[in-house]
């Protein structure tokens, strides 16, 4: 009988993996008296991005985008995390489906042409 050893197949496939697995860079986004803020997002194009999203409202809200194919309720006074990415050089509008006329946009350029975040 022939014996494969897989663990090390495993811890090989992982090693190889591990720049796949790096953690995305995070951008913050709040919501507040249930306005988006801020209401633009910068994120470099071209990389995965990790939008976590306070509500600092005690009601529900419901971050959602068309452009990102991206929906998710924000309990209030929780947070909802969102990966978008990573995208082309462009606008990307989302809004508050539970308060449409709160709306904003992220907004994707070449990491040459960003400043440093603020957070």
């Amino acid at each position: 009988m022939i014996r494969i050893h897989t663990t090390g197949l495993v811890v090989a496939a992982l090693l190889a993996a591990s720049p796949l697995l790096a953690e995305a860079p995070q951008v913050n986004l709040q919501i507040k008296t249930r306005a988006f803020e801020p209401a633009q997002v910068h994120v470099p194009a071209g990389i995965k991005i990790r939008l976590v999203i306070h509500n600092a409202d005690s009601a529900p809200a419901e971050f959602e985008s068309y452009d990102l194919s991206r929906e998710v309720v924000v309990p209030g006074g929780g947070d909802s995390v969102v990966y978008i990415g990573p995208l082309d050089a462009g606008s990307y509008k989302f809004f508050n489906d539970f308060y449409p006329a709160s709306t904003g946009t992220v907004i994707a350029a070449p990491a040459s042409t960003l400043s440093p975040p603020h957070d």
